[in-house]
């Protein structure tokens, strides 16, 4: 079965669903997204990722989407998709069609929403450091954008020397995030992350180990990386994910204790409550 795309209000076959090769999401990368997992059909946290879109539009002055309409795509999608144990929603909302250079276009906005199986992520995962810093400074921190070029040369990078996930350290030489994912460490037996002042994406899931897990929010010097009791990834699509190795530099435990309880916490409270 052919499941359709949502694109401007219409549910249409991914064959026939396009947009303008002038649409500024191509040409600039001038737009947002979100990425949000379904389970058997159901949406996990849209709300928070929803609010998010609209944090990501508003940072880059983009006019506000109409998340009632993208939720209404979202579920008319996944109501023709088939009983996917995991699903991966991908909401993307462009400037819409603009001239060749930077400058916006007064055509609209665009709106796509596409919906696919999310194969699971492995029980653990291994990370490669990467020499490009985030710029903790930059227009774009924080906001998810569809700028996404120094993620995809960051992860084809780690991926060639081993690593499922690429990390990033920022300007200041502390920890950031992953191309795609937070980070999590256990120091002293403390569960930290870095603060968002670092530059990293306020993740949903992050937020939810915040609020559920009693971590920490702090500085963290990248070299702690190395050196952590335990450490994790935190995704939509991944949960929480253990990191076995960073580099050549193996974990003591992957999943460890904290972790491990963290995993249990998350996984009881999500399936307690699917919009937390």
């Amino acid at each position: 079965m052919t499941t359709p795309v949502w694109v401007n209000g219409e549910l249409l076959d991914p064959a026939q669903a396009t947009v303008s090769v002038f649409d500024h999401g191509l040409m600039v990368g001038d737009g947002v997204f979100e990425t949000i997992k379904s389970v058997h059909g159901r949406t996990f946290a849209l709300t928070r990722h929803l609010d998010r879109l609209k944090l990501s539009a508003q940072r880059m002055d983009l006019p506000e989407p109409d998340v009632e309409a993208i939720a209404e795509g979202v579920q008319a999608c996944l109501a023709q998709a088939p009983d996917w144990p995991l699903g991966r929603i991908r909401v993307t909302y462009t400037s819409g069609p603009g001239p060749l250079g930077s400058d916006r276009g007064s055509e609209g906005t665009t709106a796509v929403v596409i919906v696919g199986e999310q194969k699971p992520f492995p029980v653990t995962g291994d990370v490669t450091v990467v020499p490009w810093p985030r710029n903790e400074r930059g227009a774009l921190a924080g906001v998810k954008s569809t700028s996404y070029g120094d993620n995809a040369k960051a992860l084809a990078y780690a991926k060639q020397r081993g690593g499922g996930e690429a990390i990033f350290g920022n300007l200041a030489g502390d920890l950031c995030e992953g191309t795609g994912s937070n980070v999590f460490i256990v120091t002293e037996g403390r569960l930290v992350t870095p603060t968002l002042a670092a530059g990293c994406l306020a993740g949903v899931t992050r937020a939810l180990v915040l609020e559920w897990c009693g971590a920490a929010e702090q500085d963290v010097p990248l070299s702690m990386l190395y050196e952590a009791e335990e450490a994790f990834l935190t995704s939509t699509t991944r949960d929480i994910q253990p990191i076995r190795l960073v580099d050549d530099t193996a974990m003591p435990v992957a999943p460890g204790p904290i972790t491990a309880k963290a995993i249990q916490v998350f996984a009881e409270r999500g399936a307690a409550d699917i919009d937390p």
